[in-house]
């Protein structure tokens, strides 16, 4: 993380220019799971106030960064990292494609269970073993090929904790919650793969387990969201790329983001739209320095367009 770092302070990038008509369709990965697709969302929104035409592409995690490194995708604001590290920063250290800046701070992964099940016992990893029989013998995590379940899998492979025998049950993030929850109204065990930001923090009585070995990384998974685009994107379209040197959210913001599309039902798009315009003063910091695609200052227009 510390080379990451340096690497983005590294690379900060000058006031934007006019970008050339080969940058007016910028291409988004989306990865599906809720908080990359609301700030997805949310760029895409304001790109589109600024005369561009953003295209999302749902793809998954390793297809994403191939994609990145091939250059068919742009921008990809879902990094987890130190999560991601086994498969990111080869491609970083390579070249292939670039960092630009922590789009999230303070996020958070790792197994965690119900609360009934962490007062029955299980607190920390080397205690899912011994509840074995009352969980199946299953932890519960996202879709395949993600890092999250890479990293579950190594776990059970390993015996780590003593987890041999176990079975990785791959879903997406809304069927394994569905189970979750399942599982939380008849008061049986379970353990599943949490993050934070996610409304799931607030709308369950849940607990991270602690004692992990820095498994999903250092403080029990503390982790960071990085901005990554295909390589030398930032130069060649230095407008967008001013846009998202700035772009940043906190916990708090994601959670309401995910809140709208998750407890509300309201589709990505509209809970950008709903959240930019509850929130027009983040606009100030993500427009400095930053046009239209015709050159004229952005903040206004957006401001304009949203209220």
């Amino acid at each position: 993380m510390k080379k990451l770092i340096a690497i983005l302070l590294c690379t900060a990038l000058p006031a934007a220019a006019q970008d050339p008509e080969t940058c007016l369709a910028p291409r988004f990965s989306d990865v599906g799971w809720t908080d990359i697709t609301a700030t997805t969302a949310i760029a895409a929104r304001v790109l589109e106030e600024l005369g561009y035409a953003p295209e999302i592409q749902i793809l998954s995690v390793a297809v994403t960064f191939e994609s990145l490194k091939q250059g068919d995708t742009d921008i990809f604001l879902g990094n987890w990292m130190p999560l991601q590290e086994p498969i990111q920063t080869p491609l970083v250290e390579a070249g292939q494609i670039d960092v630009i800046r922590p789009v999230l701070e303070g996020a958070r992964i790792g197994l965690a269970v119900p609360k009934a099940t962490y007062d029955a016992g299980l607190k920390t990893y080397a205690d899912i073993a011994a509840f074995r029989d009352q969980l199946g013998g299953q932890i519960y995590g996202i879709e395949a090929g993600s890092s999250a379940n890479a990293t579950i899998m190594g776990m059970i492979e390993q015996d780590k904790f003593g987890l041999n025998g176990f079975s990785l049950i791959e879903s997406s993030e809304q069927g394994m919650l569905a189970q979750v929850q399942r599982a939380s109204g008849s008061e049986q065990p379970i353990v599943f793969f949490g993050w934070q930001p996610h409304p799931m923090n607030v709308r369950m009585e849940m607990e991270y387990l602690t004692n992990g070995d820095d498994v999903f990384g250092p403080q029990d998974g503390a982790a960071t969201v990085l901005t990554n685009t295909r390589a030398g994107y930032a130069a060649e379209c230095p407008n967008v790329g001013k846009f998202l040197s700035n772009l940043s959210f906190t916990v708090a913001q994601e959670d309401v983001l995910m809140t709208y599309i998750l407890d509300e039902g309201l589709e990505a798009g509209a809970a950008a739209e709903r959240w930019l315009g509850e929130n027009p003063d983040v606009l100030d910091g993500w427009m400095e320095g930053v046009t239209t695609a015709a050159g004229e200052p952005g903040l206004d227009v957006v401001k304009a367009a949203l209220e």
